[in-house]
């Protein structure tokens, strides 16, 4: 019997954890916060480099993050480009929601 290669695996929520990249929350996380910077972006109706100008950036440089390519951006400073942006930031420390420890989360209105 030859195996299925068309047999479909159940991920586990992050692609990031399911490639087995370490630090796979935070990469999630920072996924999340770019998405966040992308939908503020196209609601405001504004090109990239307009959005760019807002922070400091470069166009080429808004264009990377939009595209996914954030490696070098720490959460600190995706947490500048949405509060340059106009959004609040808050962090909130809980206990975990799960027996398998903590966790980090996005959590957006």
């Amino acid at each position: 019997m030859e195996p299925d290669d068309n047999a479909v695996e159940r991920g586990s929520g992050n692609v990031f954890a399911d490639l087995g990249l370490p630090d796979a929350d935070a990469h999630l996380v920072k996924a999340e916060l770019v998405a966040r910077i992308d939908d503020i972006v196209r609601a405001r109706g504004i090109t990239r480099a307009e959005a760019a100008r807002l922070p400091g950036l470069s166009r080429p440089d808004m264009s990377r993050l939009l595209r996914g390519d954030f490696r070098e951006y720490s959460l600190e400073r995706l947490f500048r480009l949405l509060t340059t942006l106009g959004r609040d930031i808050d962090i909130v420390i809980r206990q975990p929601r799960s027996v398998g420890g903590g966790k980090l989360r996005i959590a957006a209105d």
